[in-house]
């Protein structure tokens, strides 16, 4: 198994020297993705192997220098819960790659060139990452990641937003890697090592629980939970076309393997902890769903559903959290496979989304603005597919995987009563009821991107935009995903199960079986279902109930009766004065204006230079991003004048540098002494 890990590797470095090189006119530019792809395919199986308990190993000591005496080889290898993010992470990221191929082919050259690049450093580093056996392998990943992430971000760097863009995600990127380098410091003092396994070892203390924040506070920032989010609509929105897929629906796993992996080194947390976690989860889920409600860009929608599923991942892991804290194991299965079966719906409809959106957008040639976008999924009929089947599951409808992921994480949520501590009680209910509001917006929400974008009337643009057959072919799988997920959702848990047991026994997690094909949420007599008699029930009730109407109605159900259309209240109207896309969120505006602190203007507008003199009203709302304005903009102010003081000790004279130089290596001796 270790030469399907290896040609995985060797594949995506390949993929980003052909990105790179293929520079002649006429070469085919697809090449870099077909690559990754096969690249790709090999790290998934290495990965299914690791999940079946194989030996996956990549031994690189001899790449990168001999080991000190005493410290283990640097190497790269995954387990079972390694190989469950792998097969994840990189089956999702095939099927991405086989549509990004399509995808740039119909792209001018130039613009695609360092893409390509980006597109094979991004997986290959969330690959490291998975796979790392040291805390060295494990941040050289992480800050690999922040570079590709930087170059997806700022493919078009010659615009000036999505370069602003790009600053803004190495920015935070920056920020988590050095939160997660401080708290590996922390962990290899008291281990000695710099060997992940040896991290089980560190005795509790401060030490430990500082660099447990540390962790999942730069894995956080990665996921984009609150209040590090403001990066995310941002970076998703600046990368083209599929890039967007591969950051949102590949890379983002990584955080999450990093809090899974966190969770499994350093067992108990304290309880604090937890329902910190579990509080700013709810926050984040309901304020990314606020803001996809009503942003008026097919890209930030999609990317602030991130935001939301980010939270409510990690509400669910919270609740694994909640139970190492009081030390009951089923309440960290029940957690865990929860938060674990929303990554995986979340992977599968993000990737979906974000592809059948770049066909969407280039055929009406490039826009993402809803109002242009109205009935364009008539025009690109797979790609208006693909995001109405990504919208659905991010909804939590059925038969959907997002159903059953979203049914287990209000389960585990339920379990309030089993934890003793009143404050544990009331932080589950807290987030519970954020993760209720939030599915239900969440429903308001990709009912406008259906509504408007795929069923809507009109649409403007070409077919020739959208995919080519490969790209079709990888929208169709990329389709199927989600709806056979939850059809054979009690197989998905088996293999979650396996890939969770380094965290918590298998056997716990397999407890979500109550029978073959019946689901429970780990506690027995709680609740049940089946996703799978669902695909049964749900065809055959539609059936018997056209049978009925139609034996009921008989041929009067066949006739074709024509009315004028009924939009709007009004009966016919059309063109600019229908119902929109800004209309329709306008409520959502005003339900949430405590979250989003909604401005509305009513004032009077100036006559048009069309020859109409009739003054009219004119109406206009905006929403506010309040993290960025309450947090970040008073910080940067405040940065602000701190480097303009900063700017004196720049006296130009030798003697000052000298002892500034003094003073930070006194404070670094002294630090590392007290460490030690």
């Amino acid at each position: 198994m270790t030469a399907v890990l290896a040609a995985g590797f060797i594949l995506l470095a390949m993929a980003a020297v052909s990105g790179l090189v293929i520079t002649a006119p006429g070469w085919p530019r697809g090449v870099p993705y077909v690559a990754g792809a096969a690249g790709a395919g090999c790290l998934a199986v290495a990965g299914g192997f690791a999940l079946a308990g194989r030996t996956v190993a990549l031994n690189v000591a001899g790449w990168l220098g001999d080991p000190l005496p005493g410290q283990q080889a640097l190497g790269l290898a995954a387990d079972r819960l390694s190989g469950l993010f792998l097969v994840m992470a990189f089956g999702a990221a095939a099927g991405v790659s086989v549509a990004f191929a399509s995808w740039a082919v119909r792209q001018d050259e130039e613009a695609t060139r360092m893409l390509a690049a980006g597109y094979a450093l991004a997986l290959g580093s969330v690959a490291v990452v998975m796979t790392a056996t040291d805390a060295f392998t494990a941040l050289f990943g992480w800050e690999a990641l922040t570079v590709a992430f930087y170059l997806l971000a700022g493919a078009s760097a010659r615009d000036r937003d999505r370069a602003g863009a790009a600053r803004i995600t190495v920015a935070f990127g920056k920020v988590s890697g050095a939160a997660l380098l401080i708290g590996l410091l922390l962990l290899a003092v008291r281990s000695h090592s710099i060997a992940l396994a040896s991290f089980s070892h560190v005795p509790g203390g401060a030490a430990r629980t500082t660099a447990l924040v540390l962790l999942l506070a730069g894995f956080a920032v990665k996921a984009g939970l609150v209040p590090f989010q403001v990066w995310l609509p941002r970076g998703y929105a600046a990368a083209p076309g599929p890039a967007r897929a591969v950051m949102a629906g590949v890379c983002v796993n990584v955080g999450f393997y990093g809090m899974w992996r966190t969770l499994a080194l350093l067992g108990r947390p304290p309880g604090w902890l937890a329902g910190v976690l579990l509080l700013l989860g709810g926050l984040t889920a309901l304020l990314g769903i606020a803001h996809a409600a009503v942003s008026s860009r097919l890209s930030r929608v999609i990317a602030y559903s991130s935001v939301e599923n980010t939270g409510l991942i990690v509400t669910g892991f919270g609740v694994a959290l909640t139970g190492a804290a009081v030390g009951d194991r089923r309440l960290i299965a029940v957690g865990l496979l929860a938060a674990t079966l929303q990554m995986v719906a979340h992977t599968a409809a993000k990737s979906l989304l974000f592809c059948s959106s770049a066909g969407l957008e280039a055929t009406a040639g490039g826009a993402d603005d809803l109002e242009v976008l109205r009935g364009v999924g008539r025009r690109a009929p797979w790609s208006g597919w693909g995001l109405a089947v990504g919208a659905v599951t991010l909804a939590g409808l059925p038969p959907t995987a997002g159903f059953v992921s979203e049914w287990f994480l209000l389960e585990s949520l339920m379990q309030q009563f089993r934890v003793t501590a009143l404050a544990g009680r009331l932080t589950l209910a807290l987030a519970g009821a954020a993760v209720a509001l939030t599915i239900g917006f969440a429903g308001v929400t990709f009912v406008r991107l259906v509504g408007m974008v795929v069923l809507g009337p009109g649409g403007s643009g070409t077919r020739g935009g959208d995919y080519g057959w490969t790209g079709r072919v990888a929208i169709a799988l990329l389709s199927a995903c989600p709806l056979a997920l939850a059809a054979l959702t009690p197989l998905e848990i088996r293999v979650i199960a396996a890939g969770l047991s380094p965290a918590v026994p298998g056997a716990l997690t397999m407890g979500a079986l109550k029978s073959p094909w019946v689901l429970q949420p780990v506690f027995a007599g709680f609740s049940i279902l089946s996703p799978s008699w669902l695909w049964v029930e749900l065809p055959v009730m539609l059936g018997l109930v056209g049978l009925l109407a139609l034996g009921l109605s008989g041929r009067r159900l066949l006739r074709v009766r024509r009315v004028p259309a009924w939009r709007s209240a009004t009966m016919g109207v059309a063109g600019p004065d229908s119902y929109t896309a800004f209309g329709y969120a306008n409520p959502t505006r005003r339900v949430l204006a405590s979250v989003l602190h909604t401005q509305a203007e009513v004032a009077e507008a100036e006559p048009d230079g069309d020859g109409d003199q009739v003054p009219h009203l004119r109406y206009a709302s905006d929403v506010v991003e309040v993290v960025e304005t309450w947090l970040y903009r008073p910080v940067i102010r405040l940065f602000g004048v701190a480097v303009a003081y900063a700017k004196r000790l720049q006296s130009g004279r030798l003697d000052a540098y000298l002892l500034y130089m003094l003073i930070a290596l006194v404070a670094v001796v002294a630090v590392v002494t007290a460490l030690a």
